[in-house]
């Protein structure tokens, strides 16, 4: 059987991304070097930011796909908008309430999109 356990997202500067995603995930990277970057999540996926020129194949732009972020209410939606902004990250989707809860979206500084969200009551 297989598992989805590790995402990898391909940046122009692993530095530089792993300073916002420190903040964003509220740790630190269990590795650190200058073309990649390892978070382990207490849930046990992995993300990785790998220094896009050493991938091959090359990577397509980001965006194709959203990172989620499931919060307990629409409360704390609002409260990682509010911090989120403050550490300037990009906005492309204020907060809203949509068919299956309340939410927003960012990208990060590669075009890798942010969606933090809670469930509706009763998502359709």
């Amino acid at each position: 059987m297989r598992t989805l356990n590790y995402l990898l997202l391909a940046v122009r500067n692993p530095a530089e991304s792993a300073k916002l995603y420190t903040k964003l995930l509220g740790r630190e990277p269990v590795e650190n070097s200058p073309t990649f970057v390892l978070y382990v999540l207490p849930n046990g996926i992995k993300i990785g930011l790998w220094i896009s020129g050493e991938i091959e194949p090359a990577p397509k732009p980001a965006g194709g796909i959203e990172i989620s972020f499931t919060e307990e209410n629409d409360d704390a939606v609002r409260a990682t908008y509010r911090e989120w902004s403050q550490l300037g990250v990009k906005i492309v989707q204020e907060p809203t309430r949509m068919d299956f809860g309340f939410t927003f979206v960012a990208e990060d500084p590669d075009g890798h999109r942010l969606r933090p969200f809670a469930l509706a009551d009763d998502p359709r």
